[in-house]
């Protein structure tokens, strides 16, 4: 069953009620001063409104994004930080946010049990507090670290105190070795045991990360009345999730179109990080780049060639209170008329229509693509293959729609539509259908 999506004039009146009800109570956050050239001092205070993040005694909220792409276009469009997840060329990803005066909540990967790691290993687990000790030790001092990220969902489910008890000693270590940052660990929403043995084992972290896409409508609520004694941050939110949406009857998930993702993105994000200004200590939106996971679109805010979405225009106004100069189309979902999609013949014709709309009224080009369903799925945004393409599928195609025929193998597809307008932004929806033989 597909979602449904409001009509393009009221996604635009959406945005604009946020705007204004933003406007109106004064939640507006403008871009942040450059870097210092010296190591900042980071610190966490609670006061009598909250919690609050201390750069070199400044207040500091984070308008941030996942990834190290693109940094030039994030300085530009008024975010203040990056999120990392491991440690691979670290000293050059803080050289370049420092020189865009952007911060980085800088990652270091700790190992996951769903990979191997056996946690009741004492010589592995004290490894891996060395390594950590002696990345620490190296990269300190840099004028771009915000706080250090300990770890990306490493919790699994949440249940074996030896990993929240491994956590604990290294970021006790941290804190031994730079006094000067914040520490922080990263879970994948928040279900009760992991608050639990959070707060049980892990006193000397500093901050708690939430990985939450979905559950952002409701995180900020929830971590509010659940007890948390520390702050939080969203350290990944974006569109629902594969695991969030309805599902075609072959068993694949129906992702969302840009401009759905990004009403979703505007909304969750108002609810659960600037709604909660006394516990939030701002988010880092998911992906600043482009990604394989289920399809090349479902995460990437930025597509390979550069093209930016319209949620990085929506994110865009959170941080600055003002559009972008030049939009991203917004699209309606794909519509193939009088097709059952759960059984679509080999070598059959069909004809699509997608229905755009050009804030700036710039001309706009459409690109369809068959691409077969990805059968290289992986758990905890693990690395994919991306599934081959099909030029030959595409029989013809204009602005008005496109002739595509299905592919000869049976098994399941998606027809693609990415929608340009020449300016460096992209609109983009798929829909999945079933050959048979």
């Amino acid at each position: 069953m597909h979602t449904t999506t409001p009509t393009l004039p009221r996604v635009r009146r959406f945005f604009l009620n946020v705007a204004f009800a933003a406007i109106a109570s004064g939640i507006c956050c403008l871009p942040s001063s450059a870097a210092q050239d010296k190591g900042s001092v980071v610190q966490v205070k609670q006061t009598e409104k909250g919690w609050v993040l201390l750069r070199n005694g400044e207040p500091y909220f984070i308008k941030g994004a996942g990834g190290n792409q693109h940094l030039h276009k994030l300085a530009a469009l008024g975010g203040n930080s990056i999120r990392t997840w491991g440690a691979e060329n670290a000293g050059e990803v803080l050289d370049r946010a420092h020189e865009l005066g952007l911060t980085v909540t800088v990652g270091i990967w700790l190992e996951h049990e769903r990979h191997g790691f056996d946690y009741s290993d004492d010589a592995a687990v004290a490894a891996q507090l060395e390594t950590t000790r002696e990345f620490v030790e190296k990269h300190k001092d840099h004028p771009a670290l915000l706080m250090w990220g300990l770890g990306n969902e490493m919790e699994g489910n949440g249940t074996n105190p030896l990993v929240w008890k491994a956590l604990n000693d290294i970021a006790r270590m941290v804190k031994q070795v730079d006094p000067n940052h914040p520490t922080m660990t990263v879970i994948a929403e928040i279900g009760e045991p992991k608050l639990e043995n959070l707060t049980q084992y892990c006193p000397d972290i500093d901050i708690l990360g939430v990985n939450s896409y979905g559950g952002l409508m409701t995180l900020g609520e929830r971590l509010a009345h659940g007890g948390i004694d520390r702050p939080f941050m969203t350290t990944e939110f974006g569109p629902l999730g594969q695991w969030e949406v309805g599902m075609t009857s072959w068993g694949v998930p129906i992702e969302m179109t840009s401009s759905q993702k990004a009403q979703f993105c505007s909304t969750a994000y108002m609810n659960s990080v600037v709604g909660y200004p006394d516990l939030c200590l701002g988010g880092y939106v998911f992906n600043w780049g482009s990604k394989q996971e289920v399809t090349p679109t479902w995460y990437s805010l930025i597509l390979e060639g550069g093209d930016t979405t319209e949620t990085v225009d929506i994110m865009s106004w959170h941080w600055t209170c003002a559009w972008p100069e030049n939009r991203a189309p917004s699209i309606n979902p794909i519509e193939i008329a009088d097709v059952d999609l759960n059984k679509v013949a080999a070598g059959s014709e069909h004809r699509a229509t997608a229905k755009a709309l050009d804030p700036d009224g710039d001309k706009l080009n459409y690109t369809w693509v068959v691409q077969s369903e990805s059968t290289d799925r992986k758990t905890g945004g693990d690395f994919e293959q991306t599934p081959p393409t099909h030029p030959d599928a595409i029989l013809s195609q204009s602005d008005s729609g496109v002739l595509f025929k299905a592919p000869k193998e049976s098994g399941g597809y998606r027809l693609l539509v990415y929608i340009r307008d020449g300016r460096g932004h992209v609109a983009t929806a798929n829909v999945p259908f079933f050959v048979t033989e």
